[in-house]
């Protein structure tokens, strides 16, 4: 019987007080332990900022990459273990900044991961500068004439190239968020869930207030994530109403699932030969 405390890390945190990390950090607990996976059946990857430091405050396989690198590392893993249950922690500067190329290219292969990010709208790790997701116009200590650049919008941009599980969760509800979490774990492809998370430091915006006015669960209407166009049009909702929860769904065969190799076990259970190595290596 996995249990919350199963991931309790003794590794000390140092989020600001009141920072909405902590909510997702209890909604993954939660849902990895609903979910009955044992910590040592989980690698959870992050790349550079605040929501990267979330593995060191976890009781698991943990790697640590570069600044917007988290995803090629991770997708080498799935192909190397496709068995293990691999989670990939970003910021929206670390995701869909430095590392929205990749971001790009994991939703095209379609690879088996869960990808949470801390969407806070600015780079917290850094003193608040203006992210992909900042509002147009949002004044910042860099950006003291307003942002300039349209904000990316990534649950659109993640429909438009096919992903198979887009959702958004908010920090504020963390039993709403592990339900999220646990159905993007559950789902056999890319799953992007990204999680409203007001940073109290440097996004006086944003707040716990301003979204819980805002926010609405989608379960609570009886919405289906079934429908493309449907989901496409609520990726773009912003202002009074902000929709959270699963807003498209679709299952489809995983980039492992097209490696033949794969369907017979893992790559790291094949047999390793260095003279093999050594052979095709001299061969090129």
């Amino acid at each position: 019987m996995v249990s919350i405390k199963d991931y309790d890390s003794d590794i000390e945190n140092t989020w600001c007080p009141g920072c909405g990390n902590f909510g997702i950090l209890a909604a993954m607990k939660d849902a990895l332990a609903a979910q009955g996976i044992p910590p040592e059946k989980i690698l959870i990857i992050s790349g550079i900022g605040q929501a990267a430091k979330t593995p060191h405050y976890l009781k698991c396989n943990l790697f640590h990459a570069l600044h917007g690198r988290a995803l090629p590392l991770a997708t080498g893993a799935k192909i190397a273990n496709h068995e293990l249950t691999i989670l990939v922690n970003s910021g929206d500067g670390d995701c869909y900044g430095e590392g929205g190329n990749h971001f790009m290219h994991a939703v095209r292969r379609n690879i088996d991961l869960t990808v949470l990010v801390h969407d806070n709208k600015v780079y917290g790790l850094t003193k608040g500068q203006a992210s992909p997701t900042s509002d147009e116009g949002m004044i910042t200590k860099i950006q003291s004439d307003g942002v300039l650049s349209e904000t990316f919008n990534p649950l659109s941009v993640a429909l438009a190239l096919g992903a198979g599980f887009v959702a958004r969760g908010f920090s504020g509800k963390a039993e709403h968020l592990s339900k999220i979490i646990q159905e993007g774990i559950k789902h056999k492809g890319f799953s992007l869930v990204d999680i409203l998370q007001p940073c109290v430091s440097f996004n006086n915006i944003n707040t716990f207030d301003w979204y819980r006015k805002r926010v609405y669960a989608l379960s609570e209407e009886g919405y289906i994530p079934n429908d493309f166009n449907k989901a496409m049009d609520l990726s773009k909702m912003w202002g009074d109403k902000i929709p959270i929860g699963i807003l498209y769904q679709k299952e489809k065969p995983s980039y492992t699932d097209k490696i033949k190799k794969l369907k017979e076990s893992t790559l790291i259970s094949g047999e390793y030969s260095q003279k093999k190595v050594q052979n095709a290596i001299h061969s090129l």
